[in-house]
């Protein structure tokens, strides 16, 4: 006798919290991970650790948070602790694992896909011995065809997940990319679950080993979800994810010197219309004609400007010069330093 399975027992509420943490999670490993390719080698794998963290905490919250919306109506449902626990330290693992490759041998498509397949084999171990620690009055028996489906779509979502680790760097693509993983990740969970039938026991026995789930939802989320607040709270306040990495250079560079930093760059405009150099005029054809015949070596004589471009051409000032430099950005007309080129 098979016992009847509800997924979702209390609505849409626990997949859409789960599907919240899972983004929460990618979000915040996407940023650490950014962190990590801007840093010193030092601390490179202090971020890479952290992302690692973060992602593989809000993959298992996700998990833990859908399990308690599994209810089975002929049976209560108790979980197996450590079991549990186990499943948690194999979700961070992996993914840690994972990112590491990618964030120390880059993105090539070998590393890539064997970090990809590891880490989404973890995952999907990860899932299943979460569902392993589950006691009930039965066993769970699992559709093969929707496993496999199930561990396709983890590592297609892993694969995914670690190129997008080391390659997406402004927090507007981190955001989309978090929103992208979590639909993968929880979808792959819910794929699993489908896969799930109950055989129940011949005889029903009054209780079941394990806790119940009112009673770990308190106990089991306080720590990842205190984690990714503290991880929040450090890339909150990491200077170089908020300014980026040029003004934070030039605070920096400012601040040895003793001197107050300057004020940020405008980008547009970068030069006055009423004052932006007049485009340099062709020679008119006898002109040319005669530089032409010029003999080599004799010193070519320079075509007189008009007076309006030959007043605008006068040196400024060495202080009105530099303050326009500073806010005149490098172009097609411009040297290096943001001074004129005639």
């Amino acid at each position: 006798m098979y016992g009847t399975i509800d997924g979702f027992n209390y609505g849409a509420a626990t997949p859409l919290a789960a599907y919240l943490m899972a983004c929460l999670g990618g979000a915040l490993g996407l940023r650490c991970t950014a962190r990590s390719v801007r840093t010193q080698r030092s601390w490179k794998a202090g971020w890479l650790a952290l992302g690692s963290a973060s992602i593989g905490s809000g993959i298992w919250t996700m998990h833990f948070i859908a399990m308690m919306g599994f209810h089975v109506k002929e049976t209560p449902i108790g979980f197996d602790i450590p079991i549990t626990l186990l499943s948690l330290v194999v979700a961070i693992v992996v993914v840690g694992i994972g990112v590491f490759m990618v964030g120390y041998r880059g993105t090539s498509p070998g590393v890539l896909l064997s970090a990809g397949m590891f880490t989404g084999l973890g995952v999907a171990a990860m899932h299943y011995i979460g569902m392993s620690a589950m006691r009930m009055q039965g066993h769970l028996e699992y559709s093969v065809p929707t496993v496999l489906l199930s561990v396709l779509i983890a590592v297609v979502a892993a694969t995914a997940a670690l190129w997008a680790a080391v390659t997406i760097q402004g927090f507007r693509a981190s955001l989309a990319s978090s929103m992208v993983m979590g639909v993968a990740v929880t979808g792959m969970h819910y794929t699993g679950m489908a896969a799930v039938s109950v055989r129940l026991d011949d005889v029903l026995s009054a209780s079941v080993g394990g806790e119940a789930p009112a009673s770990l939802i308190l106990p089991m989320l306080i720590g990842p979800v205190v984690f990714l607040v503290i991880a929040g709270t450090i890339i909150m306040f990491d200077p170089l994810l908020v300014l980026g990495e040029g003004e934070w250079n030039e605070k920096k560079a400012a601040g040895a010197r003793g001197t107050p930093p300057p004020p940020p760059r405008p980008v547009w405009p970068v030069w006055p219309p009423e004052e932006e150099p007049a485009r340099a005029r062709p020679w008119p054809p006898e002109e040319a004609a005669r530089a032409r015949s010029r003999p080599p070596g004799e010193a070519a004589q320079a075509w007189p400007r008009p007076p309006e471009e030959a007043a605008r051409a006068r040196p400024r000032p060495p202080a009105e010069e530099a303050a326009r430099a500073r806010t005149r950005r490098p172009g097609p007309r411009h040297g290096r330093r943001g001074y004129r080129d005639w």
